[in-house]
């Protein structure tokens, strides 16, 4: 890789990192190529991103952005996560961890917040945001809902007493 290509990820890899809101640090010593490609495979299907680079590079990148307070963690064979859901790239790295020792997490960051690798593990515990919108359309949704079974069930009881005299006159 020359300099301008060097350059270029640079740039590219800052830009990423000041849109996403989360970022983790996982070392990767002894990962084989199938399962570095599995895990990335599991990233894309969850939304995020797992790279490996360079320290000195993630560093300069990581430089300027509310990560910064992870550069001291790029150490020995480190990669990258982020996604823009919080908890996904958290998530998946959590989950691929505990299925194969060989991925261990450093720790990470939350916007301006550093987390250890407990940390990142008690944020891979929470609700997805897909599962947290869902939660708050369905809190939403049941008062109306309700309202309109309240106001249903009057005429519904109606209906069935009625029914019932005339299932009664009928037998008599």
């Amino acid at each position: 890789m020359d300099r301008t290509e060097k350059r270029e990820l640079v740039a590219s890899l800052s830009a990423t990192f000041a849109s996403v809101p989360i970022v983790v640090v996982t070392r990767n010593e002894g990962l084989t190529v199938a399962e570095v490609s599995e895990l990335r495979r599991q990233m894309r299907a969850a939304g995020a991103t797992f790279r490996v680079t360079k320290n000195r590079l993630a560093a300069l990148a990581l430089r300027g952005t509310p990560f910064e307070a992870v550069v001291p963690l790029l150490k020995g064979p480190t990669a990258l996560a982020w996604s823009k859901d919080p908890v996904a790239a958290a998530k998946t790295v959590v989950t691929f961890a505990k299925a194969n020792e060989k991925l261990v997490i450093i720790g990470g960051a939350v916007g301006t917040r550093t987390l250890d690798a407990e940390g990142v593990k008690a944020l891979a515990e929470l609700p997805s945001l897909d599962v947290l919108r869902a939660k708050l359309l369905g809190v939403l949704k049941a008062p109306p809902t309700r309202v309109a079974g309240m106001l249903a069930a009057p005429a519904g009881q109606l209906a069935r007493v009625i029914g019932a005299y005339a299932r009664k006159d009928e037998a008599a």
